[in-house]
Parts: structure tokens; C-alpha cells; sequence
């Protein structure tokens, strides 16, 4: 895509990117301009009917990276990807992702917050998802609400993939783990017999790699419900190390065995396909 056009004769702005960009998707230029990445004279622009005159200078430019001048990240937590409108971050144990009705403990959703004031104080942030505070790894984060709306509405048809370790040897190479789930309790969800107030979970498992006294699990999601992977391998015998909410007996990395390793998900703005990978952290991959 040129990054450049220069305005010929006086026109609108929505128009002159039709006419100017013929190869780029009309849905996704008026995402652009409706979200500040046209540039007029190298000035944000969001009006569709901005009046251009000849010389002109039209710029599209998807921000691809955070600005210099932005806040860094406190320690356990890291920027795998940022533009106009997510942030992909690598998140670390021990961090919560928004606060907990206690309103203790230190988030993410409050450092990213500082991270995006550091251009702007009315900049702000959106959850999409959530990781426990012991989960570790992939989380997205959106910059607007709309764009927060998109991802959410679309969640379910997107790719989320997780590493465990496991007490035990898991003695099948892969399968389906189902079950109904009660999360009425905020501390501990319990798998029950099915009735209108609970909902199914459902994981697809595969064993990566045995050791004398664990396993190495990689879990697909096909429903997202709270805690679903935890109870699914307590349930199985064969706990997450470190879960002792959940029945573990060991903890030898301490800090718990589960980890977000892949995020596959449509953008919201371009459309593009977005594809992260994040490995075991060191703590968990010396286990196995």
C-alpha cells in the first residue's frame, strides 16, 4: 500500500481514499480513518467529509509499535504487540488482569493504563479476556470499546491455546475433557451434573511429553468458562502442579503449571489474521 498520496483537486476525504487506495477494503479504510490512522498534512484526521484541497499531503499509517516516550512496563509483564487498536501482552504470574472485588493485588489492567497515558491522559484501555493470577502468558487488550466489541463477539471462533504441567502421568495421548460447571462459588468452580444453572466446558488435550512424575499437556478451549482447564485436570486425577485449590499436593516451580501459549484471532481494525506464540517461562520448562 503507497504510503503517500498528494490531493489534485479539492474533495472529501472518505472519497479521495476510495478512489486513492482501490485495493484496500472500504470497511477497513473507514476503521482507519474512524480510528485516528489517516493523516492529513501529518494531522489525525477522523472526519469522513474533511474538505481536501490540491497539495494535500495523505498518509495512512497504522501505528505498529508504541511510541518512545510511553511509560515502561513494570517487571512481569511485557509488550508482545501494540498498534492503533490492541495490545497483546505477555503476561507474568502473580498478576491480576483487573481488580478483584478486595480491590488488593497489582494488575494489568492498571499498568496498561499508565502505559497508554504516557501519550495521552484521556488514552485508555478495554478488557477483552482474562487470565487467572497464577496463569501466566498471552492476553489481548483492546484501546476502544468498539474495538473491544469485536473481539468479544467473535471470541469463541478464535484459536486459544494453553501449556500445563500435570501431577502424575497422563496415560492417554489425547482427548476431549466435558463438563457442566457451577461457578456460583468465586474461589473454587466445581464440575456438577448439568441443570440451568450451569454451563458446559468443553477441552481438547494433547500430551507433549511425560517425565517420571508429570506431564506436559497442551489444552485447546472450545468454551471459555472460569477455571474450566483446572477442574478438567483435576477431575482427570491429574492436577495442575501448584493448584492446590484444585487438589495438587506439589509445587515445585511455585507458582502454578498453566500457561497461555498461543492467541491465533482475526484484528479487529485490518482484518488480518494475528498469530502470537509465547514458550513455557523458564520456571516451568526446567520441570519438563
Amino acid at each position: 500500500m503507497p504510503e503517500q498520496r498528494t490531493v489534485t483537486a479539492a474533495s472529501e476525504l472518505l472519497p479521495f481514499l476510495f478512489e486513492n487506495w482501490p485495493d484496500m477494503k472500504r470497511t477497513r479504510l473507514k476503521q482507519w480513518l474512524k480510528y485516528g490512522s489517516v493523516r492529513v498534512n501529518d494531522h489525525a484526521v477522523t472526519r469522513h467529509d474533511h474538505k481536501l484541497k490540491p497539495g494535500d499531503k495523505i498518509t495512512i499509517k497504522v501505528e505498529r509499535a508504541p511510541r518512545a516516550d510511553v511509560k515502561p512496563m513494570p517487571a512481569g509483564l511485557s509488550i508482545v504487540y501494540e498498534d492503533e487498536a490492541i495490545i497483546v501482552l505477555n503476561k507474568g504470574a502473580g498478576w491480576l488482569t483487573v481488580a478483584t472485588d478486595s480491590g488488593s493485588g497489582r494488575t494489568a489492567y492498571a499498568a496498561l493504563t499508565d502505559h497508554v497515558r504516557g501519550t495521552d491522559v484521556r488514552n485508555r484501555i478495554w478488557i477483552v479476556h482474562r487470565l487467572d493470577r497464577d496463569t501466566s502468558g498471552l492476553i489481548v487488550f483492546a484501546k476502544t470499546e468498539p474495538f473491544k466489541r469485536i473481539l468479544q463477539q467473535n471470541w469463541h471462533l478464535f484459536d486459544k491455546t494453553y501449556l500445563a504441567i500435570t501431577e502424575g502421568v497422563i496415560k492417554r495421548d489425547s482427548g476431549t475433557l466435558r463438563c457442566h460447571l457451577n461457578e456460583e462459588f468465586s474461589l473454587r468452580v466445581r464440575s456438577v451434573p448439568p441443570d440451568e444453572d450451569t454451563r458446559e466446558a468443553i477441552t481438547h488435550f494433547k500430551v507433549l511429553k511425560r517425565t517420571h512424575h508429570t506431564t506436559l499437556v497442551e489444552l485447546k478451549l472450545e468454551t471459555g468458562r472460569r477455571h474450566q482447564i483446572r477442574v478438567h485436570l483435576s477431575d482427570m486425577g491429574h492436577p495442575i502442579v501448584g493448584d492446590k485449590p484444585y487438589g495438587a499436593t506439589t509445587d515445585p516451580a511455585r507458582r502454578l503449571g498453566l500457561h497461555s501459549s498461543e492467541l491465533h484471532f482475526i484484528h479487529p481494525a485490518t482484518e488480518e489474521k494475528m498469530d502470537f506464540v509465547l514458550p513455557l517461562p523458564d520456571a516451568l520448562a526446567k520441570l519438563v
